[in-house]
């Protein structure tokens, strides 16, 4: 049996979506899908990228040098990932720098993997999405290169960066990226703020929205709802710096000056 047909449709593809596509055939035995790995592996048409995960070489390609989108990479490495923080902002194209290093999230453990020089990295889905039976929010499904992937929304990216900054690359790029989006569904950044109850997400996604209100037309009851969840006592905007702060009274946050003063955009 040949794979072209199947090869053509799939840029990526795991083992289990070979045996379906085999098993529709009439061809479900295991030995029959080894065959065929071997017989393509040695022929240069497919490379592995992890157990049970395979890239398709194009015809003429070499499968030394042929460039593999990490994008799909990152998305079929567990069957419920979700590109997810900066990658989210690269795949919708508003990231202000390009990296090396995919984050998606999954429930399931995976360790990190490089492959072709890009880092894929897991990062588990937020606990009190879990708990509400909300893993999905704001996720949403796209087709490339024939491959079905899901990705968080710009909505969801949003809350997330400033959720999670370490994943997303920086105060100064996550600043940079979100400033280049021109509509948030803000409803529905306040929803899932709400939906992980966490007080200082609430405030920071508060204080960035104020900090934006005309351009992203935030009005007064989208910021009294976020007020309305910030935290009882100070907490800080970057976790462990106390220095060079000043206290926000209306987030109840300590803000590095270098997000206060945007030193990024001095001109040395």
């Amino acid at each position: 049996m040949k794979l072209d047909e199947f090869l053509q449709q799939n840029t990526v593809f795991t083992v289990k979506e070979l045996d379906r596509f085999l098993s529709e055939r009439g061809s479900g035995n295991p030995n029959t899908r080894r065959s065929l790995l071997t017989y393509y592996r040695k022929k240069g048409r497919i490379i592995p990228i992890r157990r049970g995960l395979y890239a398709t070489v194009p015809l003429g390609g070499d499968p030394q040098s042929s460039p593999v989108d990490p994008y799909l990479v990152a998305a079929k490495l567990i069957p419920d990932a979700v590109l997810a923080y900066h990658t989210a902002l690269e795949f919708h194209g508003k990231a202000y720098s390009v990296y090396m290093q995919f984050h998606y999230v999954s429930a399931k453990k995976s360790t990190p993997l490089t492959f072709q020089g890009h880092e894929f990295i897991r990062a588990p889905v937020p606990p009190a999405l879990v708990a509400k039976g909300e893993e999905m929010f704001g996720v949403i499904h796209r087709n490339r290169s024939g491959v079905e992937m899901r990705v968080t929304n710009l909505e969801r990216a949003l809350v997330d960066v400033l959720d999670r900054p370490d994943l997303g690359g920086g105060w100064e790029e996550i600043w940079r990226s979100l400033e280049s989006v021109e509509f948030f569904d803000l409803d529905q950044v306040i929803a899932y703020v709400l939906l992980l109850e966490n007080a200082t997400t609430a405030a920071k996604v508060g204080f960035f929205l104020e900090q934006h209100k005309e351009a992203l037309m935030v009005e007064d009851v989208h910021l009294e709802q976020l007020r309305n969840q910030r935290p009882r006592q100070t907490h800080y905007f970057v976790r462990g710096k106390r220095d060079d702060c000043r206290w926000i009274r209306e987030w109840n946050l300590m803000i590095p000056l270098e997000i206060l003063n945007r030193s990024w955009e001095e001109v040395l």
